[in-house]
């Protein structure tokens, strides 16, 4: 193939994910020339698989303005992309077992990033005159008017495909087999053999990330875990609030929602090891066990329901629990946007918008240096001097 006739574009996104897919959509709306390449399905890993949580609280403070952003995103959908994904402001409720975490719920509720978060701390009469269906374990709750839910499977095909309706090429199970970097650009080549180059990459491959960030000279620790999902029947919809149960500020044991059709969708309580080979994960049977015995603990009321589907996906985690995102710190161009340790699904929307501004205009008002690759690099070359 000669050097006419490789397709040319202004960006290649690898990966399509939620933040790929996000991606491409707002570097689309800019008017840049954009292909996407997944090796996959869209969103077929932790996008598509993923709690579906819409919730600020609990985030490390440095990463609220981000999600602040995304929030607002949020409450433009479905006009901003043409489809609904079934976003529900419903609250957000952070609840705890032991009266010594209420004062750390209560100085994240007071602290000046979390100002726009509304977050309200509930114990006593307060809290079971809210919630009168919580367990009497449950000393306090912090609860966030302003989060929500929404349907993670729907999210990621639904940018993808309004990122196509704004003119970006959108391609499924093409494998990415080697990036270069020359004074031209970058020239990505897949493993049938076709190569594609553009002015500028981004690399947005969730668990798979860091294989290309190291192939790029910026190995990152990252590690895949598969989170434990199940549903129920439908029952009568009565919890309308997100509930998750806290370990630590940043952590929760437990979250479950429910929708309005009936059913309650239960997350956490175990990570299991995927096959990333093979690119698969198994959902194991006594992280059910423990759901089970949790949400009881919760809500009391709830037993003898039936279970009719568990699941489980590949999501990418880093050391700090905090992303991989922004500008290579060795190659121009360079951009990456993956490692979001179990809590992305709320910031997708702001990940694809700040990171096409980034890309189109060289900056961003939004914090987003505390997520820099450079963190990782920087130990790397202290440990081998």
């Amino acid at each position: 193939m000669d050097r006419q006739s490789i397709p040319q574009f202004d960006v290649i996104v690898v990966g399509g994910g939620f933040m790929g897919a996000s991606s491409a959509f707002f570097l689309a709306k800019r008017g840049l020339k954009v292909l996407l390449l997944e090796r996959d399905r869209i969103g077929q890993y932790a996008s598509g698989v993923n709690f579906g949580n819409v919730r600020r609280q609990g985030r490390h403070l440095q990463q609220l303005e981000l999600a602040n952003r995304s929030r607002r995103l949020w409450d433009q959908l479905p006009e901003l992309i043409g489809e609904d994904l079934e976003f529900i402001p419903s609250g957000h409720m952070r609840i705890c077992y032991k009266e010594s975490q209420i004062e750390a719920l209560e100085s994240y509720a007071n602290a000046p990033e979390a100002r726009e978060l509304g977050l309200e701390i509930l114990t006593g009469d307060k809290l079971r005159q809210r919630f009168p269906y919580l367990g009497p374990e449950v000393v306090a709750g912090s609860y966030a008017p302003y989060d929500g839910h929404a349907n993670p499977r729907l999210a990621a095909p639904a940018f993808a495909r309004a990122a196509k309706r704004a003119g970006a090429v959108i391609m499924e199970q093409v494998e990415v087999r080697l990036i270069e970097k020359s004074s031209s650009g970058f020239s990505v080549l897949t493993k049938e053999g076709v190569e594609y180059r553009s002015q500028q990459l981004l690399i947005s491959a969730g668990a798979w990330g860091e294989k290309l960030s190291a192939q790029m000279g910026e190995p990152v620790p990252l590690y895949a875990r598969g989170p434990q999902m199940s549903v129920t029947e439908p029952l009568p919809y009565r919890f309308k609030t997100v509930i998750g149960i806290s370990s630590s500020i940043e952590e929760e044991i437990l979250y479950f929602r429910q929708i309005p059709r009936g059913n309650i969708i239960i997350g956490g309580c175990h990570r299991a090891l995927p096959d990333m080979e093979k690119r698969t994960v198994q959902f194991e049977p006594k992280a059910l066990i423990y759901q089970m015995q949790q949400l009881h603990r919760v809500v009391p009321q709830i037993s003898n329901i039936h279970v009719i589907r568990s699941w489980s996906g590949i999501e990418s985690y880093l050391p700090d629990s905090l992303p991989v995102m922004g500008p290579s710190s060795t190659t121009e161009g360079l951009y990456y946007a993956f490692g979001f340790c179990g809590h992305g699904f709320q910031l997708g929307p702001a990940v694809g918008d700040v990171m096409a501004e980034l890309i189109a205009t060289g900056s961003t008002d939004t914090l987003i240096e505390p997520f820099n690759i450079q963190r990782f690099t920087q130990k790397t070359l202290k440990r081998s001097a």
